[in-house]
């Protein structure tokens, strides 16, 4: 009796179990199956383009030398800041010195010793001038009177030409001396004996800093040998190769933020002033180039830095993963998505805006709060027909990636590598 008790009530508790299955896969059958997607959200969005480069000096400096030498001092190691006319390097140079000097004589020997002759050699000239004037003068009053004959006076005004003639020539000698032609040449062959010895000190043209030295004391060099080159001093810049797919969405004053491998916990911004012109056909890239602000002084030349361009944003926008987008096409701005609302399936065509490799922005079909099929995660031949009932289990949002900016700001992951 107690048996049969016992049986009737195991019974009982399993129907009541089987009942209470049927009506939990019923309601599960009403509300059809649970598929993964998101909940779409309003909030600000950061389109990025993320590229890796180096740092670039735009203007290198090669100091070579113009003349043949055994280099004597350098004076500059790698690092060094130089000024314009700083010295460098010193190559000795004993065959200039003795041109020079030899030339820097000849040019006193003019003017302390030839000079004075010649104006000396004026004053007798002009002195026997005056005297052959004179005498031409007595004989020609002597004459008239014929005291004295005239093949006499002949003879006195020929004496007169002759003094003139040597009068000129000494005023030209000294002419010559004295700010003239050869005054000039000596003093042009002083001042290129002069510049070719300062050959020999090979000097700073621009403020910068030393990167390289192929040169040291004891060396040998000839003209054109490149023995230093000098970082000169300009903004930094990054010189990036970014995927030419990333070329419409990049424009020049673009801010940006650079962060070096050398120094991982300082970040640095940077402005895009420079794009060029042509795509590398060989590789698919084009160069572009970030102008660095001047405060990171800890940038060194060749530093490899990871960029993040900032090429849109949006203070307030609808945004969408881009795994639930379906027929979207990288040349349009259309796109559908799979939208479960009364708890069926609607096929509803969105239009885009900003694009990232995460996250899409939705510029009309959505509203904020929304809940989409993650389309992507169950393949073309899983996914449900329009009208079939569906529900969403709701997942996070993807991230953007450790170099998206915007990750630690709370925005939107919208990056682009």
């Amino acid at each position: 009796m107690a048996e049969g008790k016992a049986r009737r009530r195991w019974w009982a508790a399993a129907a009541a179990v089987g009942l209470v299955a049927v009506a939990a896969w019923a309601v599960a059958w009403l509300r059809g199956p649970q598929l993964p997607g998101y909940e779409v959200v309003r909030g600000p969005l950061v389109h990025n383009v993320v590229a890796t480069g180096r740092v670039a000096t735009p203007s290198r400096v090669l100091v070579g030398a113009e003349i043949s030498g055994l280099v004597l001092e350098r004076r500059v190691m790698d690092g060094d800041r130089v000024e314009p006319g700083d010295l460098l390097v010193v190559l000795r140079a004993r065959d200039l010195e003795a041109r020079r000097d030899e030339a820097r004589a000849a040019l006193e020997a003019l003017r302390s010793n030839e000079r004075p002759d010649a104006r000396a050699r004026l004053r007798q000239a002009q002195a026997e001038l005056d005297q052959a004037e004179r005498e031409l003068a007595r004989r020609r009053e002597l004459g008239e009177r014929q005291l004295v004959s005239r093949e006499s006076v002949e003879v006195a005004a020929q004496a007169v030409v002759a003094a003139r003639a040597a009068a000129e020539q000494a005023r030209l000698a000294l002419q010559a001396l004295d700010g003239g032609a050869r005054e000039l040449q000596a003093i042009q062959q002083l001042e290129q004996a002069e510049a070719d010895l300062a050959r020999a000190q090979i000097r700073a043209t621009v403020p910068g800093t030393v990167l390289v030295r192929n040169v040291e004391p004891g060396d040998t060099v000839t003209p054109g040998q490149v023995l230093l080159e000098i970082a000169r001093d300009a903004p930094g810049e990054v010189l990036l190769s970014v995927d030419e797919k990333n070329l419409e969405r990049l424009e020049v004053g673009q801010p940006a933020t650079c962060i070096a491998d050398a120094f991982p916990m300082r970040p640095f911004t940077a402005t895009v002033f420079h794009l060029a012109p042509a795509v590398d056909p060989a590789r698919g890239t084009v160069d572009v180039r970030l102008r660095i602000d001047p405060q990171a002084d800890f940038v060194r030349q060749d530093m490899t830095v990871t960029a993040t361009v900032e090429t849109g944003r949006r203070d307030d926008g609808l945004a969408v993963p881009n795994d639930a987008l379906l027929d979207a096409d990288p040349g349009s701005d259309r796109a559908a998505v799979l939208r479960i609302r009364g708890g069926r399936v609607e096929r509803v065509p969105v239009r885009l805006g900003l694009r990232g490799l995460a996250m899409s922005e939705v510029l009309d079909g959505l509203e904020p709060g929304d809940q989409v099929v993650a389309a992507a995660a169950l393949g073309a031949g899983a996914l449900p027909g329009e009208g079939d009932r569906a529900r969403v289990r709701v997942q996070p949002l993807p991230e953007a990636g450790h170099h998206d900016r915007a990750a630690t700001h709370g925005e939107l992951p919208m990056s682009l590598d």
